[in-house]
């Protein structure tokens, strides 16, 4: 016997994997509803074999990427002789750089999409598990306390 919801359902209705991916509007990375990428600028190379994936990928998936982010500038970038890469340039004056080569066109639109869903902050690395504004003013606790 387990319970049952008003509408009908029971509380194990959902299962686990609805829970672990977030909706749509979540996923989206906007910093008071103004997004932080200004510009993608795509750069390949029309003849290397490390560009393949990014040719195709500027075929088949950028146009589409394109309509679907009109806030955003995309540029192309030909450059002979160099591994592709995709560039970021932010609101705030930082940029991240994300070598593709070798990569299929769907890893390559999952980095353009990471790069547009970034806020763009450079990545601090963290000296202490938890980070407070206010410490502990009691101490470090220690065996070899003196009354």
């Amino acid at each position: 016997m387990g319970y049952t919801a008003p509408n009908g359902r029971s509380r194990f209705a959902f299962s686990s994997r609805h829970r672990l991916q977030a909706p749509n509007h979540q996923r989206l990375m906007a910093l008071r509803g103004v997004w932080q990428l200004q510009k993608l600028v795509v750069s390949y190379c029309d003849w290397g074999g490390s560009s393949r994936g990014i040719r195709a990928f500027m075929e088949a998936h950028l146009p589409t990427f394109k309509e679907k982010n009109p806030q955003l500038e995309v540029v192309t970038e030909l450059i002979r002789g160099q591994h592709p890469h995709l560039k970021g340039l932010y609101k705030n004056h930082n940029d991240r750089v994300v070598c593709v080569k070798n990569m299929t066109p769907e890893e390559i639109l999952l980095h353009a999409t990471r790069l547009r869903n970034a806020l763009g902050r450079k990545v601090i690395k963290l000296r202490t598990r938890h980070v407070t504004k206010h410490p502990s003013v009691q101490g470090t606790w220690t065996t070899a306390l003196k009354f």
